[in-house]
Formats: C-alpha cells, sequence, structure tokens
C-alpha cells in the first residue's frame, strides 16, 4: 500500500471517527429509549443456561477451500467457531445463527446486500447465490438471523448471553463495489455510519422487541497483520463503529483485538507466523500464507476473550 493510500486512509478514518464520536444514529426511539431499556444488574453466566450467538464467517467458524484437510461445506459440524468453546468451556446451550457472508444490513433483512451469505457481489452485480442457499449453517431458520434471535429468545428464557460480531462484510462489500477499493473517506464514513446505525437497531431489537435483560457480550475483530498500521487502522476503525452502535445498550466489549494481537508479539506482530488465521495450501501443503478467519487457536483467544468478559 502505497504512502498517499495510507494518508488518505488515515484521513478517512478522522471522518468517520468524528461522526461516532457526535453519535449521529439515524434511529428514532434510541436515545429515548436507553434509561428505560439499561438493566439495573445482570443475572451470571451458569452453566445450563441458554446462549444465542449472532455475527458471520468468524462466529460461524469458517474456514476457507484451500486450507488441510479440505473443509466438506455440507457438513456443518466441521465448523467450530468461539460459540461453541465458549459453551463448553461455561457449560452452556448454544444457538449458533451466525452466517458466512453476513452484513449488518442482511442480517437485519436477508434481502439487502450480503457478501456471500443470502446473496453474493459478483462480476459487478448482486446475485441471488449464498452460502446459506448452498450450505446449512449451524442453525436453520426461516427469515433473517435476527428474527430468528428475537424468536431464540423469546422461546428461551433462561438465556443469560448474547454475542454479536458483525460488520466485516460491509467493508469488504464496499471494497468489492467501489473502484478505489474504499479508500476514499466519504466511502469509509458511510460504512462506519452504516455499521453503526445497523448495530444501533440490532440492538434495539434485542432489548425493546425480544425484552431481552441478559448479557450481550460485542466482539471485536482482529488485525489481520499488528506490523501494517494499515491493517490495524482499518479494524480499529470498524470495531469503533460496532461499539458506536452498542452504546445505548448496556453491552460489555470483549477486547480481541488486543488479545489477538498480545498472542502475536513473539511472531513478529503477525496473527498468520502465529498460527491464530487459516494456513492455505495448495496441493495439500503450505504456502506460508493465511486466510482472514481465526484456525483454532485463533478461535480460541477469541473464546478465552469472551469468556474473561462475561459475568459469572
Amino acid at each position: 500500500m502505497s504512502r498517499p493510500t495510507t494518508r488518505l486512509l488515515r484521513r478517512a478514518a478522522l471522518t468517520a471517527a468524528g461522526f461516532l464520536a457526535a453519535g449521529s444514529l439515524a434511529l428514532p426511539g434510541i436515545a429515548s429509549a436507553h434509561p428505560a431499556h439499561h438493566p439495573p444488574g445482570v443475572a451470571p453466566v451458569v452453566a445450563g443456561s441458554d446462549y444465542l450467538a449472532l455475527g458471520d464467517s468468524v462466529s460461524f467458524g469458517y474456514r476457507e477451500p484451500d486450507t488441510t484437510p479440505a473443509p466438506v461445506y455440507t457438513d456443518q459440524a466441521q465448523f467450530v467457531g468461539f460459540p461453541e468453546q465458549v459453551a463448553a468451556a461455561l457449560g452452556l446451550h448454544v444457538a449458533n445463527l451466525a452466517c458466512p457472508g453476513e452484513t449488518s444490513a442482511s442480517l437485519i433483512n436477508p434481502a439487502a446486500p450480503s457478501n456471500g451469505c443470502e446473496n453474493s457481489y459478483v462480476n459487478g452485480k448482486q446475485q441471488p447465490v449464498g452460502y446459506r442457499r448452498s450450505y446449512p449453517l449451524h442453525e436453520q431458520y426461516r427469515g433473517s438471523q435476527l428474527a430468528a434471535g428475537v424468536r431464540y429468545l423469546r422461546s428461551h428464557p433462561h438465556t443469560r448471553l448474547v454475542t454479536l460480531m458483525i460488520g466485516a462484510n460491509d467493508g469488504f462489500l464496499c471494497q468489492a463495489e467501489t473502484a478505489d477499493h474504499c479508500t476514499s473517506p466519504t466511502e469509509l464514513a458511510a460504512v462506519a455510519k452504516t455499521i453503526a446505525t445497523n448495530v444501533g437497531r440490532i440492538l434495539f431489537t434485542l432489548r425493546v422487541t425480544a425484552h431481552y435483560r441478559g448479557q450481550i457480550v460485542l466482539v471485536q475483530y482482529y488485525s489481520t497483520d499488528y506490523a501494517v498500521a494499515l491493517d490495524n487502522q482499518q479494524t480499529e476503525l470498524l470495531n469503533a463503529a460496532m461499539e458506536a452502535g452498542a452504546r445505548p445498550f448496556h453491552v460489555e466489549v470483549a477486547p480481541t483485538f488486543a488479545a489477538f494481537g498480545a498472542a502475536s508479539r513473539y511472531s513478529a506482530a503477525d496473527p498468520c507466523t502465529a498460527g491464530l488465521l487459516t494456513q492455505l495450501t495448495s496441493g495439500g501443503k503450505p504456502t506460508g500464507s493465511c486466510g482472514v478467519h481465526p484456525s483454532p487457536a485463533g478461535q480460541d483467544v477469541l473464546a478465552q476473550t469472551v469468556e474473561a468478559t462475561v459475568v459469572k
């Protein structure tokens, strides 16, 4: 990445940060709902309680096709994300509704553009082809992921934990749809605003529509290379957007950005070298490069950070 592009991203980050600091969520009712829907205390997570996980490919446990052993996408049991690890460690019953390629918009409305969940951006157009249409998820449901989450909470009154990790695919989709790969200040600010607004809508729905009063943990994204300032800035902008949208709704934030960085410290600040990202292969042999998804070790870092964040 050139220095001019890096400077452009920094200016874009400042533009988006200004929006986030102003708290300009275009969502009627959030401000007035805050005092009434801020739980005075949260019930601790205890063994045997229910746990709802919402998110994208990271929460799902997705692995790229060029990894070894080659994933069989028709067998969802092969994919283990941090929600399954958290549930095993804390003795919870997990419903993982995550879908690879989900955007903050498609989590709310399955007809909205996604990055490969309900639909895909192919050859300059959104096509009605996506993971959910082709392969099974951990949980099968109709309608949007959010609507399924509301139904789950209403039918599982002993739910003590909800995790949400969403927004990375908003950025990937912007990169695919724009000629400059989403590096302009206006484009990045728009992505940040969309994520913040949609996260606000998601949490408003969980707290108000589903009347959920339990713990919600917002799970941060990690950098794919902590030695590259640009990667860090992009991830921090994404995390800041999620947290801005979540601010009125009494959530805890799992600091997984810092946890991944700490786990990569003795590997030249590179999660790939540290074994925290999926190792890509060719002909069954390692290529020395990584995908963007967590390896089992990376999922373990996410899980341990969530477990440390939860009130038990």
